[in-house]
């Protein structure tokens, strides 16, 4: 018996077919897929989010000091002539951000393997590259779902039968996060 379901698939496609169904899981919180592999999809997020809720307070803040460009109410850079040429006008900050240790540093890793990248783009302006924008899906699993389950000792989705499929009579289900 095999130790996961082949899905009628080439390895390549399966592949494909569960990091994108994992991906829109984590970034939705419900899918409509079939039964099987719902079954096959909740095993890896599952897994996922035990990792998220393992290393979720595994890091260290830490402040540093940037250079950032000075911008008008605009939101364009201010420029200022110094020696006969426009240069940028620029300001020191001081940032405070989260250093990942090794641990967390490799649980990000194995996760950035499954999950696919994210852009989310505004409906006003559908088809334009300007104001679009990346979603971090591991950050999202580090900071909201890690804190959410962390009391819960895994069961992190559940499945709802909802009938059968019109076309090919395959088993529907609603797959979310619990």
């Amino acid at each position: 018996m095999a130790k996961y379901r082949k899905l009628g698939k080439r390895s390549d496609q399966r592949k494909a077919l569960l990091r994108n169904q994992v991906t829109a899981l984590i970034y939705k919180g419900k899918i409509v897929t079939t039964q099987a592999r719902a079954k096959e999809v909740q095993k890896i997020v599952d897994g996922l989010i035990a990792l998220a809720v393992k290393e979720k307070d595994n890091y260290e803040t830490v402040t540093v000091s940037a250079k950032v460009p000075v911008k008008d109410k605009d939101g364009k850079r201010v420029k200022e002539v110094v020696d006969g040429k426009k240069v940028t006008k620029f300001e020191t900050v001081d940032k405070e951000i989260k250093k990942d240790l090794p641990s967390r540093l490799h649980a990000r890793h194995q996760m950035l393997k499954v999950l696919y990248p994210v852009t989310e783009v505004p409906a006003t302006r559908a088809g334009r590259k300007k104001g679009t924008k990346e979603v971090d899906l591991v950050a999202k699993l580090f900071d909201e779902y890690g804190p959410k389950y962390a009391s819960r000792n895994g069961g992190y989705t559940r499945i709802i039968k909802i009938g059968q499929r019109k076309g090919d009579g395959a088993m529907e289900v609603v797959l979310e996060l619990v």
